[in-house]
């Protein structure tokens, strides 16, 4: 099922990539986006991190973000440990929350995204974001939610194509309010 505007956000709790556990409970009060990315090796998921995690400062002092990668915790630390990104990054290696937040699958959005976003794939792999390792499934596509501090959906997107995802702007004027 897809989650909409003004529904409650799913709990979600998942290994984080520094081998920890998280919650996103623990966020209760606060404003954050909860981004669903493909497998951790993938380019265009990994320059999207990269991007977040330069332009963090940006974002309001209570705002926060909560990735999570269709990928194994190894493989995720292997391939999105490097960022050292100053939000959390988490495995869903089953895809249980993937399936809970009704995040979908398209082989039509990965032709797709290949094609109409060949500059910025060229971008995300001249970076060393090359999939290497494609552990997760390659045809998973991008969602992202903004979420209230009172645990309730304001934004729900849902990806389009393999690099489709809430422009950094509007995240960013989210986490300014």
């Amino acid at each position: 099922m897809r989650l909409k505007k003004d529904m409650e956000i799913i709990n979600i709790i998942l290994p984080a990539i520094d081998g920890t556990g998280f919650e996103t409970e623990t966020l209760k009060g606060r404003p954050y986006m909860l981004s669903f990315l493909r497998f951790a090796s993938c380019p265009f998921c990994n320059l999207r991190i990269h991007e977040l995690t330069k332009r963090f400062d940006e974002f309001g002092k209570d705002f926060t973000i909560v990735a999570v990668f269709d990928s194994p915790l190894d493989n995720l630390q292997r391939h999105a440990g490097k960022h050292r990104a100053p939000f959390h990054i988490l495995a869903d290696e089953t895809n249980k929350y993937y399936k809970r937040y009704g995040i979908e699958h398209s082989v039509s959005g990965v032709f797709k995204g290949m094609v109409m976003r060949m500059p910025t794939l060229l971008k995300g792999m001249l970076k060393g974001y090359i999939p290497t390792t494609i552990k997760g499934s390659i045809t998973t596509m991008p969602a992202d939610f903004l979420v209230g501090g009172d645990g309730i959906v304001d934004t729900a997107y849902y990806g389009r194509d393999e690099g489709d995802h809430l422009p950094f702007e509007v995240v960013k004027a989210f986490s300014l309010q």
